[in-house]
């Protein structure tokens, strides 16, 4: 696993891992983008909830997420289920493994400032937290078919040459 992220990219790995929380629990509950929201700013980031201290997160990428991914949420689903093999629907999917691959359909749709390989990277970080290794697997394949199909040339660049230097 890569070194654990500092700082801005801290805050925004937890407006990530939040949102995929946000996101199942707007599954679950069906309730409005801005009331999840607003409950999560309120009580869950940055809080300590049931003796734990949750980080602080990028609150605007945060809300970003969960309105983008719940408006599309439609088209993200039917763009998950193009790329899962035939015996697979979005519907035999884990809850919480829909949220995950929602949050990330929807950065690698919609949110093409920022690189399609660090999103697949951050969205595996919170699979991980969350599913197994099958799971994880099955979340890198299916963000990474994505990523092929939506922004090719980005996924492309790089490919049998030595990795560029850290800005």
């Amino acid at each position: 696993m890569n070194a654990k992220p500092k700082g801005k990219s801290m805050e925004r790995r937890a407006a990530r891992l939040a949102a995929v929380q946000a996101l199942y629990q707007w599954e679950q509950s069906g309730a409005a983008a801005d009331t999840i929201i607003k409950e999560f700013a309120e009580h869950r980031i940055g809080k300590n909830v049931d003796g734990i201290d949750l980080p602080s997160a990028d609150i605007r990428l945060f809300g970003n997420l969960v309105r983008g991914a719940i408006a599309t949420a439609d088209d993200l689903d039917s763009m998950i289920a193009g790329v899962l093999s035939e015996d697979w629907s979005i519907d035999r999917l884990e809850s919480i493994l829909r949220a995950v691959l929602r949050g990330g359909a929807y950065e690698l749709a919609h949110r093409t400032d920022i690189p399609p390989k660090v999103a697949i990277s951050e969205y595996l970080a919170v699979a991980d937290a969350f599913l197994g290794d099958k799971e994880t697997s099955l979340a890198n394949g299916v963000l990474d078919r994505l990523a092929h199909l939506l922004r090719p040339a980005e996924m492309e660049q790089g490919r049998g040459k030595p990795s560029a230097a850290p800005r």
